[in-house]
């Protein structure tokens, strides 16, 4: 199964990103997406940015993940 996870771009450099996912950094490619800009989010997969989604739809998906984590613990 794959998954992709909501991030918010820092800053964009050429065809790659900085984003964040709660508060964790990590690099994105930007190959896939165009006009990406700091502030936008988008769904990270394996790396690469799949798709741009908004603020409200990011922050659903984070606490759905969350509260699936949280239910799974023992």
């Amino acid at each position: 199964m794959c998954l992709a996870i909501p991030a918010k771009v820092i800053s964009v450099e050429g065809s790659s990103a900085l984003v964040t996912i709660e508060d964790v950094e990590y690099k994105a490619s930007l190959l896939l997406l165009d006009d990406v800009n700091p502030g936008d989010y988008v769904m990270l997969h394996a790396g690469f940015a799949i798709e741009k989604v908004d603020a409200d739809e990011a922050a659903e998906t984070l606490r759905l993940l969350n509260e699936i984590a949280d239910n799974s613990r023992p």
